[in-house]
């Protein structure tokens, strides 16, 4: 990309403010999702090995098995625990990020959030219109429309944490903006286009709990700041009171997550704001429950949905005759990155913001290719698609697994060069700067 001439110095850049205390906080969420990512990806390699082993039936037994309390429409096999329960503590991580994006981030100025936000949705359509087009208009089929348009947050940002060590940290804030948009977007489907029946008593004592959670966390906001275990002790009791009732509901509980992720207050109170009053509320949760998210809960989501009989060489070639399959692997990797560079080229131009001066096209098109890692999200989504009696539910994830590593293939060769690249310039400016 040329840089501005003078004849459009005026005109803005993506994120022109970021300052470095935002760049150190992208920079630790990423290192701390470089170890999540991993784990994830190791979790799910063993899933997917052992559902193709001599010992599948274990596999299968296992995930399988159900425990709860029936009466409470709780009793639910121990996959569909990690769907619904440890899967809402990564919303409740994503509804933390959204509201300190919204309140004290990126995303409060309109002319910085501008950009990411139409990324994502152009991330989120140009994938859904080519997998509508790839299975031309089957109505079961059609039904997965959803699946390709979510990013894995865990997996992206762990693989740019692993080969993006000089990466311009603006093109890092972009990636993590995108992401987090992506993700409310893909709430959003999961609400609106993925409940079926909603029961209104349970909905509305949801509503009550988390208010009652919300009024207790804004008003005791120093009270929780202070003492770690009060939150374990008087925020979580009433968070799975909500995640309950919003399950009961017949909404995915995992909403009930973000829900209460809003809840929690950014900034500190007016009489105690200052610059030695230290991270709000939001950030402080954010740094003491991330590594449960990423440590644990993300992983085991992994390991219960990555197992899949694939049937040996010849039963994955034979899912590529399934278009749903098809599908989803052009929608990943070839409608993320044209879906989100397309969407970025044309709010430049419409809006004249120029691209930050330290990043060039080639750069936005290696996060495009990042955000075609579905991973987590998709397969949430392809849970809620098809029936666990379809074959397409199996193809499905077998097509999640497949895009997503070869998404993050193609982005850690093209990043990775870029990465170079910029690891040079920086040397050479040291050079200059010592001479």
């Amino acid at each position: 990309m040329v840089k501005p001439s003078s004849r459009l110095a005026r005109v803005r850049s993506v994120f022109p403010s970021a300052s470095r205390a935002e760049s150190r906080r992208i920079g630790a969420i990423l290192r701390k999702e470089a170890v999540g990512g991993i784990l994830l990806v190791s979790l799910a390699a063993i899933a997917l090995l052992w559902a193709n082993s001599p010992w599948a039936e274990s596999y299968f037994a296992l995930r399988d098995f159900e425990i709860g309390y029936e009466p409470w429409h709780l009793r639910l096999s121990l996959g569909a625990w990690a769907a619904d329960g440890l899967l809402a503590i990564f919303f409740f991580l994503v509804g933390l990020e959204l509201k300190r994006e919204f309140v004290a981030g990126d995303l409060r100025k309109f002319s910085t959030a501008v950009v990411p936000i139409v990324a994502a949705v152009g991330g989120v359509i140009v994938p859904a219109v080519i997998y509508l087009a790839v299975v031309a208009g089957s109505a079961e089929e059609s039904h997965g429309w959803a699946i390709p348009t979510a990013t894995d947050i865990a997996f992206a940002v762990a693989v740019l944490a692993l080969i993006g060590s000089h990466l311009p940290s603006a093109l890092r804030i972009f990636l993590l903006t995108l992401a987090v948009v992506d993700d409310l977007i893909a709430i959003g489907i999961i609400a609106l286009f993925y409940t079926e029946t909603i029961e209104i008593l349970p909905l509305v004592l949801a509503f009550i709990a988390i208010a009652v959670y919300g009024v207790i966390a804004q008003r005791y906001r120093d009270f929780f700041h202070l003492r770690p275990t009060a939150a374990w002790l008087i925020l979580l009791p009433i968070g799975v009171v909500a995640w309950a009732l919003v399950h009961a509901s017949g909404i995915h509980a995992t909403i009930a997550g973000v829900l209460l992720g809003f809840m929690i207050p950014v900034l500190h109170k007016k009489a105690d704001r200052g610059p030695d009053a230290g991270p709000g509320l939001a950030e402080v949760f954010e740094h003491r429950f991330r590594p449960l998210s990423a440590g644990f809960a993300v992983p085991v989501f992994a390991f219960f949905s990555a197992g899949v009989a694939i049937g040996g060489g010849e039963g994955f070639a034979s899912a590529f005759a399934d278009p749903v399959v098809v599908g989803i692997v052009l929608a990943l990797v070839v409608g993320k990155p044209l879906g989100i560079t397309v969407a970025t080229w044309i709010i430049t131009r419409i809006r004249r913001i120029n691209l930050d001066p330290a990043l060039r096209w080639i750069d936005i098109i290696g996060v495009g290719l990042l955000a075609g890692i579905g991973f987590t999200v998709s397969l949430l989504v392809a849970e809620l698609s098809f029936a666990v009696t379809s074959e397409h539910h199996d193809h499905a994830k077998v097509a999640i697994l497949t895009a997503s590593v070869i998404a993050a293939v193609g982005a850690s060769v093209l990043l990775g060069a870029r990465n170079r690249r910029y690891r040079r310039l920086a040397g050479s400016d040291d050079e200059v700067k010592g001479s």
